[in-house]
């Protein structure tokens, strides 16, 4: 079997040490949202990916929508993401942050105090329930429709995200444009009913995710910029609409980002994606492409060999074995994740996974 998943690949100005990277993962640790020592032993315990990209992280207070989820919009939080990212480049690691504001996926109990619930439409989502610490699972809230002021700030808010993950020692940042958040929620006609600039047709519904992208560049390089899409996601009543509607969507979307010169796209293929899309994206974009979803080495190995991406991002097996690259590479046997420590506050379940002993 071809072996290229363990060699070194040049990620932009970035020489990483394999093809492994580990998918960002919410796991909830951050008190008052604030990174602390239990995270930096976590992702310092996986240095050996080629690459990390944490977990979702609030740009601002209005995107804190899921309890205990880290942020980077103040001084401390910088300086506690610091010990991060020291931490994991002490291992010889490269580390981004993914950049995550939720929308509409969010509860008042979850939100700091002088934040709001905001989204492209006043749209609430009618399908499950978030969790809160205060009271426990509740109905998702109803947002605030942004006006233009919101948008602008909102964008404001992902720039200054983005050049304090920069100041605290991140090799770059990942725009999080996947699985019902609010970039998602622009992109897709179900949640985004809006008549202005940024809503109706497929390119319209794509200029809040292009504009973010487009000021993000500015502020710190294109070459420090990764973009997360979930192209026929309907999770979180993003709801499945017209497949070439998703088709003109992505194609749009992949050209606009290539026309930047974005690092990478990262694609989620849950559901399984199309050879064909993923096809489309590759003739379109010509940056880097990871791709994640249920892999395993052979089906890593096979999409690196069919050209469809060039990196393979894995996130449970991560969770559960700190030694997950050295585990794949040896096909030794891998520890099992425990789901109900997935979002609880400790260490169990972070980082007492143990490494593989003979």
């Amino acid at each position: 079997m071809d072996h290229q998943l363990f060699e070194p690949y040049q990620l932009g100005r970035l020489q990483l040490k394999n093809r492994i990277v580990m998918a960002p993962m919410t796991r909830s640790r951050a008190i008052d949202n604030l990174p602390n020592e239990l995270i930096s032993t976590y992702y310092q315990q996986r240095a050996s990916a080629g690459l990390i990209i944490v977990e979702g992280t609030a740009p601002s207070i209005n995107g804190c929508g899921y309890c205990r989820i880290p942020g980077i919009y103040t001084e401390e939080q910088v300086k506690a993401w610091q010990q991060v990212t020291t931490a994991v480049h002490g291992k010889g690691g490269h580390i981004f942050l993914q950049i995550m504001h939720t929308g509409r996926v969010a509860h008042p109990h979850n939100i700091p105090e002088g934040g709001n619930i905001l989204a492209p439409s006043a749209i609430a989502i009618k399908n499950g329930h978030i969790y809160t610490d205060k009271a426990g699972m509740q109905p998702y809230a109803l947002p605030k429709e942004m006006d233009q002021e919101d948008i602008d700030n909102a964008i404001e808010e992902h720039v200054t995200a983005a050049k304090n993950a920069v100041a605290a020692g991140f090799d770059g940042i990942e725009l999080h444009a996947a699985y019902g958040y609010l970039v998602e929620q622009f992109l897709s006609p179900n949640s985004n009913r809006r008549t202005d600039a940024y809503g109706g047709s497929p390119v319209k519904r794509a200029k809040f995710l292009l504009d973010l992208c487009s000021a993000l560049s500015e502020a710190i390089g294109a070459d420090r910029l990764g973009v997360r899409i979930s192209p026929y996601n309907t999770a979180l009543d993003i709801g499945a609409y017209p497949e070439p509607d998703i088709v003109e969507t992505y194609r749009g979307i992949a050209g606009h980002l290539n026309d930047l010169q974005v690092n990478y796209l990262h694609i989620s293929s849950q559901p399984q994606l199309p050879a064909s899309f993923l096809k489309m994206l590759r003739s379109r974009f010509n940056g880097s492409i990871i791709i994640c979803g249920q892999m395993d080495n052979e089906k890593a190995q096979e999409v690196i060999a069919q050209n469809l991406a060039d990196l393979v991002a894995f996130g449970k097996p991560f969770l559960a074995n700190p030694d997950f690259v050295e585990r794949l590479k040896n096909q030794l046997p891998l520890n099992e994740a425990r789901p109900h420590l997935y979002f609880t506050p400790g260490e169990e379940g972070l980082i007492d996974y143990p490494f593989y002993q003979a």
